[in-house]
């Protein structure tokens, strides 16, 4: 009758190998079972069986805190528990691999047979930024809430802010931050060789002609930490005071003036901006002034100006290439005067000439008689 009572009071529970079983009889906290048929003492109306499935790893129950408060050896033997302090971080790996990560004063519970779970703890009270060798891991969980990713690129520096406060610069490439409690930002500022074009500006020259000129400056960052912290824009800074320095510097110089010497115009404006943009931690190279237009009627004016002065020269050279000829021609005939073979070469090359241009030539009295013929040379009698 004993072993026959004793059966009566048993209950079989079946655990599945992707399960784990918690028993409480009356309220009370049994066991965590494992894979296998076991048979739990008392009545199935006086048990409650709560099924886990290893599948999700977390353990999610009602009974969590007063398990881990009451049972402690079956937490120990059954379950991990991880618990963040107010500035601390928890990475957790699962067989090796990343699983999670949990922020200040955090508490996650885990099935230890889903595992084995591993934890890695920092401290974000010191630094918020993640090691680089776990930041190369972090792939999947980029998109995770405690976790920020930035990259700055080849040509740029990185600034960091933490609650609105500059910590420092960064280096070109890929960075990962803890955001617990903190806003992290990164503002990437192209340090590269930029130009910068202020163009159409209009003006009054000295001589109240009014002109629109194209300015273009080349500029670089010198200083991101000063461009970002003493000027809102620095390049509507620096376009600010390009267009400033030329307006100041061409109003005292007269049309003739600026489109006589640009160079020494650029120079004058130059120094002016390159100072004041040194202030604002950019470096300013080379400054040019690309064009200067006019308006239509005094485009005519300057036109007809040029064509006329064009003309004038242009008379000059054919007079001068006139007298040329003429002293070449005298030249000529003073040599052949003196020298009869030079003048009988010369009739025998208008001979030829002659002679190339008709059918049939017909010399009579000889070479000699011919010429004589064709050119008698008279002195001019003296009085």
């Amino acid at each position: 009758m004993t072993m026959i009572k004793k059966r009566i009071l048993m209950t079989e529970v079946t655990v599945q190998e992707n399960e784990r079983v918690l028993v409480l009889k009356n309220g009370r906290f049994m066991d965590i079972l494992r894979p296998g048929r076991h048979m739990v003492a008392g009545r199935p109306s006086r048990l409650e069986i709560c099924t886990f499935s290893l599948l999700r790893p977390e353990f999610v129950s009602d009974y969590a805190d007063a398990l881990i408060r009451e049972r402690r050896d079956l937490v120990a033997e059954h379950l991990t528990d991880v618990r963040t302090g107010a500035t601390e971080v928890a990475v957790i790996f699962r067989d090796g691999r990343l699983y999670a990560i949990q922020g200040p004063d955090g508490c996650s519970i885990f099935l230890t047979d889903a595992g084995p779970f591993e934890v890695e703890r920092f401290d974000v009270s010191e630094t918020l930024e993640v090691p680089k060798a776990l930041g190369r891991r972090l792939g999947r969980l980029a998109a995770s809430e405690h976790v920020k990713r930035f990259n700055v690129d080849d040509g740029q520096t990185g600034l960091l802010h933490i609650d609105g406060v500059f910590e420092r610069t960064l280096k070109p490439g890929a960075y990962a931050f803890f955001n617990v409690g903190r806003t992290v930002s990164v503002r990437n500022i192209d340090v590269r060789l930029h130009a910068l074009d202020v163009a159409g500006q209009e003006m009054l020259t000295k001589d109240r002609v009014t002109i629109r000129v194209n300015v273009t400056a080349e500029y670089r960052v010198a200083d991101p930490v000063m461009a970002v912290t003493t000027v809102v824009d620095f390049e509507q800074a620096l376009y600010r005071a390009l267009q400033f320095a030329f307006r100041k510097s061409l109003g005292t110089k007269t049309l003739d003036e600026i489109l006589g010497n640009k160079v020494s115009v650029d120079l004058e404006a130059a120094d002016t901006v390159r100072t004041e943009m040194a202030k604002f931690g950019l470096e300013v190279g080379e400054i040019a002034l690309k064009d200067v237009i006019l308006p239509g009627e005094m485009r005519d004016i300057l036109n007809r100006v040029v064509a006329a002065e064009k003309e004038a020269q242009a008379n000059v050279i054919r007079r001068r290439e006139e007298t040329s000829a003429t002293r070449s021609l005298l030249n000529t005939a003073k040599v052949m005067q003196e020298n009869p073979i030079m003048l009988r070469l010369k009739e025998l090359e208008a001979l030829e000439t002659i002679s190339s241009r008709v059918g049939d030539l017909t010399v009579h009295n000889g070479t000699r008689g011919l010429l004589e013929d064709i050119v008698t040379l008279r002195e001019t009698p003296t009085s």
